[in-house]
């Protein structure tokens, strides 16, 4: 898994506000505090990848793809924070 490329990071911002618009929700920064905020998740999960990766047991962690583990994380991530 790599880093995102400048323009992944613009489209991942532009679809969170339009997200967030879509639901009259709030987004209390300006567009270029919430790029940051963007570069800030993406660089903090490129330096943390082997301490996902640690994290989870065998033999997961070995039988489970890259791309599986990461739909886990977020699937964890979103109930965590799911609004009820």
């Amino acid at each position: 898994m790599t880093i995102l490329t400048s323009a992944d990071r613009a489209e991942l911002r532009s679809m969170f506000a339009q997200e967030a618009s879509s639901v009259w929700e709030v987004i209390a920064v300006n567009k270029s505090d919430l790029r940051a905020a963007v570069d800030a998740i993406d660089q903090w999960v490129e330096d943390n990848q082997a301490s996902f990766n640690s994290a989870i047991p065998l033999p997961a962690r070995t039988a489970l793809t890259a791309k599986q583990k990461a739909q886990l994380l977020f699937y964890v991530v979103r109930k965590r924070w799911e609004v009820e």
